[in-house]
This record gives C-alpha cells, sequence and structure tokens, in this order.
C-alpha cells in the first residue's frame, strides 16, 4: 500500500471517529437537561429517571464519548505525520490559516468534552448547578464548531 492509500484509509478513519465524537458531544448535554428537569419531579419518578439518566450519561460517555475523541486525536496526527513527512510539506503546513483554524477547533472541542467529563461528575456527586436551560442553549456548539473546521478543511481558505 502506498503513502496515498494510507492516507485516505486513515482520513476515512478519523472522519468515522469525529462522527461518533460528535453525536455524543451534541447528545451529552440533552441528556444533561433531561436530568435536570428532574429536580421538578416528584419520587420515586425523579430517582427512577436520574438514576436512567446517569447510566446512559456514563455510557455515553465512557463507550462512545471518550473512545471517539481519542481515535479522532490519533487519525488526525497521523495524518498531520503524513502530511508533514511522507508528503514532504514540513512543519509550515500546520501554520497554514485553513490548519490553524481546524487545530484551534480541535482543542475548543476537547475543551468543550473535558468540561462536560467534568460536569458528568458533579452531576454524579449531585453537586451541579447547571439549569437545563443552559444545556439546551449550549447544546450547538460542537456543531458550530465543526462547521468552521469542515468549511476550514475542504475550502482550504488563505488570506
Amino acid at each position: 500500500m502506498n503513502t496515498a492509500q494510507t492516507f485516505e484509509i486513515v482520513r476515512g478513519l478519523h472522519i468515522l471517529a469525529v462522527i461518533a465524537w460528535m453525536a455524543g458531544l451534541l447528545f451529552l448535554p440533552r441528556l444533561y437537561a433531561y436530568d435536570a428537569e428532574q429536580a421538578e419531579k416528584t419520587e420515586p419518578l425523579r430517582s427512577e429517571m436520574r438514576t436512567l439518566l446517569r447510566a446512559w450519561q456514563r455510557r455515553l460517555l465512557k463507550i462512545i464519548l471518550n473512545p471517539a475523541m481519542i481515535a479522532s486525536w490519533v487519525f488526525g496526527v497521523w495524518m498531520i505525520e503524513i502530511h508533514v513527512v511522507q508528503f514532504g510539506q514540513g512543519w509550515a503546513f500546520l501554520a497554514q490559516p485553513w490548519m490553524a483554524t481546524k487545530l484551534i477547533g480541535v482543542v475548543l472541542l476537547s475543551g468543550w468534552h473535558g468540561y462536560l467529563a467534568g460536569q458528568f461528575k458533579r452531576i454524579q456527586a449531585g453537586t451541579a448547578t447547571r439549569t437545563s436551560r443552559f444545556w439546551r442553549m449550549t447544546n450547538e456548539i460542537p456543531f458550530l464548531l465543526a462547521i468552521v473546521m469542515v468549511l476550514s478543511v475542504t475550502t482550504q481558505w488563505v488570506f
């Protein structure tokens, strides 16, 4: 298999990992919103729903989100290595405006992922303070970042 074929396989795996990561990043805040809404419910429904929602949150974070983020990073770094070393573009490749924009987006998405993971711990401990409204308002942050990143990569714009 030549370098171009390897790159296409790695890119495909990267895209699949990002799809899974994005799906989780878009769904987890919705589960947090539903969890926050349980405060208004009466027992035993509140406890039963929270138990179910928190199990879903844990599974989503541990089984889908975390592995998908790791895979996205691994395949992304691998593609960078192919560009820089095997395609001979050098490290200046990372300073191209479209690539810098994509990398900033990846760092921001990873930060949002970390924030959601931290909030998961607070929700589990019963110390979370975010409202359902907050989670619904911030639910689209990953999608907005994805728009910028995908358009940066597909157009490879320059100044």
